[in-house]
């Protein structure tokens, strides 16, 4: 089987490194037991970029006559996707004509801006690091995000989200390519947990301000100062100098959200710190967080994080030793 790993331009070693280790790795296995490997694997890199070598492989450029059944577009480093993304435009016309051809292309965590904007995303689920979604969904409304998902898949195209999310993609590609029993040979060697289905909780709001528009900007000042003790969104913006609904419009169309969804997520990110880094009880956090109402604190914290607040507390504030 002819895989292809891209070396884009700007791509993370982390990544591609994770992804030649798991690939290597189920060779291995095959090898050790008299069986021919299943995967032969190429590093696939453009003229006009440079790459840090890998042990044992050779960039080489990507023929317009070769196929591959599978090729993976690993992570990108750094914040600036827009300018990576860029930077290898070149590549899209290349994949558009391997997926045509019949091959499998799967990105991981911020390597799905490069296969949306080849538009083998259109209209089918996607997921990236979850910080990243919002970006990615305005600069790609015609793709179904799924931000909270670890995985998707449909029409032999495939997302990963963020950082570690990218081993539950690999764990699916070896179990397709080659068999369940693999994939869980790898994820023991790798100490994969294959039960994660979300990556929600992983997620920090870390909202843009510097979008130019200084009406939104003063807005979602003053819900940073506030958020704890106004009881509607109304008492936020009184001092704000326009009309509830232009405000409102505004604001959606600058941050992608209303000024409601962007106090209700002010809260709950306040209330994880809490939960994190502090030894205040559910009640305390509830109340610090500027919530009133227990079950209502618990449902909205479930919906955005993924998990109650009891169980993001045992998963984030413990020690490892």
């Amino acid at each position: 089987m002819q895989l292809g790993i891209l070396l884009t331009k700007d791509h993370r070693l982390l990544s591609v490194a994770a992804i030649l280790d798991v690939f290597e790795t189920a060779n291995r296995f095959y090898s050790q037991d008299g069986l021919k490997e299943p995967f032969t694997i190429h590093l696939l890199l453009l003229p006009k970029h440079e790459s840090m070598p890998f042990a044992g492989h050779t960039p080489q450029a990507p023929g317009k006559n070769e196929y591959y059944d599978l090729l993976l577009v690993p992570s990108f480093t750094g914040d600036t996707i827009s300018d990576s993304l860029k930077s290898n435009l070149e590549w899209i016309p290349w994949l558009q004509d391997q997926y045509k051809k019949g091959a499998a292309v799967a990105s991981f965590c911020t390597g799905a801006f490069l296969l949306a904007a080849s538009g083998l995303l259109d209209n089918k689920p996607a997921t990236t690091h979850i910080n990243a979604e919002a970006s990615f969904a305005k600069m790609f409304p015609l793709v179904n995000v799924q931000a909270e998902a670890v995985v998707t898949e449909q029409d032999r195209v495939y997302t990963s989200g963020g950082a570690t999310n990218t081993f539950h993609l690999l764990m699916l590609l070896l179990e397709i390519y080659c068999s369940k029993k693999t994939a869980v040979k790898a994820a023991k060697v790798f100490s994969i947990d294959l039960d994660r289905n979300r990556q929600t909780y992983f997620g920090t709001f870390t909202p843009a301000e510097d979008h130019g528009d200084d009406l939104v900007k003063r807005a979602q000042e003053e819900i940073k100062k506030h958020f704890n003790t106004a009881n509607t969104i109304e008492e936020l913006i009184t001092d704000v100098p326009a009309s509830r609904r232009n405000l409102v419009r505004r604001f959606k169309q600058v941050t992608g959200i209303t000024p409601i969804e962007y106090l209700q997520k002010t809260r709950i990110e306040a209330a994880k710190q809490m939960l994190e880094q502090s030894r205040y009880s559910i009640l305390e956090v509830m109340l610090e967080s500027g919530y009133n109402d227990l079950k209502t604190f618990r449902t909205l914290f479930k919906k955005n994080v993924g998990m109650t607040p009891k169980m993001y507390r045992e998963k984030f504030s413990g020690q490892l030793v």
